[in-house]
């Protein structure tokens, strides 16, 4: 029999690229679902299914489906986007059906529920593997990578840039501005701290064609769960930009000079989102669609403080998105990730497998001592 994949949000950019990619590198079918019909096209082994996950039952009926449908671990992902908006409806009808999970969760709001699921997830022998992608996801496994090549890892700095739109659609614009809502915590010399968003520029060199780019404390999901999966560390810094500069100015004044109810109001956040989006489709031409990571751990080795950095460069953010999330798909459906229970990327994934898939996809990581 052959394995079938259910993708939730299937045919939006993000869902769209972790389908192509789990064509690519499985046998598996893919049935990805939108709310709306969907004209079929010759799309291989990707089947299409009118799925709103508003109506529950239906969801039921298509998670339910796969347990009679499989031959091994039946498996959903879930991309349907924004998070901050989610239930964890699909995570607990995957674990209620013995159906292993994987989500692109951006949200910390969300992680801290999917958490709290851990134990029922693995008394179920359910892999739920929670923030996979790009950032997250991907620039979890780089970061445990780099802590793993200390004897004790002291500091972690992650730094992200993004060209134009990164190729997602508005989904994604809407979780850039939902994160200026409010103030974070970070793990900031041992201990919460409370941050702004958007805040503390620094100036970050980043491989070609990139370069010296601006980034801005924000919340990602490696904020919050990097300091669970490694309580030592003293500090765990974040920081995200955009290219061109133009937008992180714009980014900034939403963040630190409009009123806060603005951004709070959800007329507010659709409106910047889709004139944010329509000016990216302009400038997309010219900056393209890329992505640069940055990560830069500090600690001993051997009784000496050294430094050790990697740097990841993607022409097609949402593409690089869809082999973070594919990579995860591909081990859970070949049987060789296996780790019942609700995790984050970091904590599941050795570092051996995150290494041999990203070779497999063509993507280089440059790294070493410095």
């Amino acid at each position: 029999m052959t394995d079938k994949v259910l993708i939730l949000g299937g045919r939006g950019r993000i869902g769209g690229s972790v389908a192509r990619d789990i064509a690519t590198h499985t046998q598996a079918e893919i049935i990805a679902t939108g709310r709306t019909p969907h004209q079929q096209t010759n799309d291989g082994p990707i089947q299409y299914l009118a799925l709103d996950l508003a109506d529950t039952e239906k969801l039921r009926q298509a998670i339910a489906a796969l347990t009679c449908q499989y031959a091994s671990a039946p498996l959903v992902i879930h991309c349907a986007g924004p998070f901050d908006y989610r239930s964890t409806d699909v995570l607990e009808i995957c674990i209620e059906h013995g159906v292993n999970y994987v989500d692109v969760c951006d949200q910390r709001s969300y992680i801290s529920k999917a958490l709290e699921y851990h134990q029922q997830a693995a008394d179920a022998g359910v892999t739920a593997i929670i923030s996979t992608g790009i950032f997250p996801g991907i620039s979890n496994s780089m970061a445990r990578q780099c802590i793993e090549q200390f004897d004790t890892a002291e500091n972690l700095h992650l730094s992200y840039v993004v060209a134009g739109s990164g190729g997602a659609g508005v989904t994604v614009m809407r979780t850039t501005f939902l994160g200026l809502q409010n103030s974070f915590t970070a793990w900031i010399d041992g201990k919460w701290q409370s941050i702004e968003p958007y805040t503390a520029r620094e100036n970050i060199t980043f491989p070609a064609p990139y370069g010296r780019c601006g980034v801005y404390w924000y919340d990602v999901p490696e904020t919050f769960t990097i300091p669970l999966v490694f309580p030592n560390l003293k500090n765990v810094i974040t920081k995200f930009g955009s290219v061109p500069d133009i937008y992180n100015r714009l980014t900034w004044i939403t963040a630190n000079i409009f009123p806060k109810s603005w951004i709070r109001n959800p007329q507010g956040i659709e409106l910047l989102s889709y004139v944010s989006h329509l000016m990216t489709d302009i400038t997309d031409k010219f900056s393209g669609i890329g992505i640069a990571m940055a990560v830069e751990v500090t600690g001993v080795k051997n009784g000496e403080q050294g430094i050790y950095r990697s740097h990841l460069v993607h022409e097609n953010t949402a593409v690089a998105a869809g082999c973070g999330t594919g990579s995860i798909a591909q081990l859970i459906l070949e049987g060789k990730l296996q780790k019942p229970g609700v995790a984050p990327v970091e904590a599941a994934l050795p570092t051996q497998l995150f290494v041999q898939t990203m070779e497999n996809r063509g993507i280089v990581l440059r790294q070493g001592w410095q």
